[in-house]
């Protein structure tokens, strides 16, 4: 019945910080941009190179979300990558913090951990296996 994951919804703090960061730093493409006045609301529609989406809501004084310790829901958002040290070189150059890069101990690939403006876990994730 599913076939894969089209979208995922992001409500910021900063409209404007966070539609730069995951538009300049992260590359993703602008598909559509709508203010909706009724709700005071921007939704942004950015896509990734496989087709799949994150949309970029703002919302007049969104709550916090407790994120630490872990509370329940989504736990973190991941990016499949073809090199975690060179992307999270090329993230510390545009000034973003980043974890240092794990080892899944189950599958072997490589992965590393950053937050959006609003401290969203973001997750790097390697698509091949590194020998060793």
């Amino acid at each position: 019945m599913l076939r894969r994951i089209h979208h995922a919804a992001i409500i910021c703090s900063d409209y404007g910080r966070s539609k730069r960061f995951y538009v300049e730093a992260l590359g993703l493409k602008v598909v559509a941009e709508n203010f909706r006045r009724d709700r005071q609301s921007y939704k942004l529609d950015l896509e990734l190179p496989d087709g799949s989406q994150l949309e970029l809501f703002s919302f007049p004084n969104p709550p916090v979300r407790p994120s630490y310790p872990e509370a329940r829901g989504l736990r973190h958002l991941a990016f499949e990558v073809a090199d975690v040290a060179q992307c999270k070189a090329e993230l510390e150059a545009k000034g973003i913090a980043v974890e240092p890069i794990r080892v899944d101990e189950h599958t072997n690939k490589l992965f590393v951990f950053f937050a959006d403006p609003d401290g969203l876990p973001l997750e790097l994730y390697e698509a091949t296996v590194r020998a060793g």
